[in-house]
């Protein structure tokens, strides 16, 4: 029986964020070489999906903390972020001047995070009903093993970002691809979600 949520865990975590790779790759690719990067990745990465879990178990046990119809608007965290990268890009500053004294430059933590929660939104509404019907039980096991497949996520985000023919590219064109692959989402997420009337 155990066994049988374990799969399942695996499988809804695979299929409603696989798109997370290629963001989280993109943001080790910006954060390389930097001291502390990849921990700021990981544990922005972490917050964002505590978020995301903390927010549909308690949907899924009748607490509402955020109206169905404010799901879409997630869309202008990604969009908000990509145009921030993009007017760096645009004026050669590759180098995250804005971060803050000693971050260290690449993505901040609460960066990630809100990407990452952004992102996953719509999750939400997949992990509500199954949640709801898991019992505290069954939530507590598919917690576990969505938290422990975060860091199977952020170890492949970041194998990819190493790899000498991804690094290659992501260096020399991470810098047009994070804003645009951000700005994307945010509008996908806009569009599907029918923000504004779209």
């Amino acid at each position: 029986m155990r066994l049988g949520i374990i799969g399942q865990a695996v499988g809804l975590f695979a299929v409603t964020n696989v798109d997370d790779i290629l963001v989280l790759s993109l943001f080790f690719a910006q954060g390389a070489g930097r001291p502390g990067a990849a921990r700021r990745i990981v544990i922005g990465q972490y917050l964002g999906f505590a978020a995301l879990l903390a927010v549909a178990g308690a949907a899924a046990f009748g607490a509402t903390f955020l109206p169905e119809g404010v799901l879409p608007y997630l869309g202008l965290l990604p969009l908000a972020l990509g145009l921030k990268a993009a007017r760096r890009a645009w004026r050669g500053s590759g180098d995250d001047e804005d971060d803050g004294p000693g971050s260290g430059g690449g993505p901040g933590p609460l960066e990630v995070a809100a990407v990452t929660f952004a992102n996953g939104g719509d999750n939400i509404g997949v992990y509500v009903p199954v949640f709801a019907t898991a019992g505290a039980a069954g939530l507590t096991v598919y917690t576990v093993v969505f938290l422990g497949l975060v860091g199977v996520w952020c170890l492949a985000g970041r194998f990819f970002a190493t790899r000498p023919v991804v690094a290659r590219a992501l260096s020399r064109w991470g810098h047009v691809l994070l804003p645009a692959v951000l700005i994307g989402l945010g509008v996908l997420i806009l569009v599907e979600g029918g923000a504004f009337g779209l």
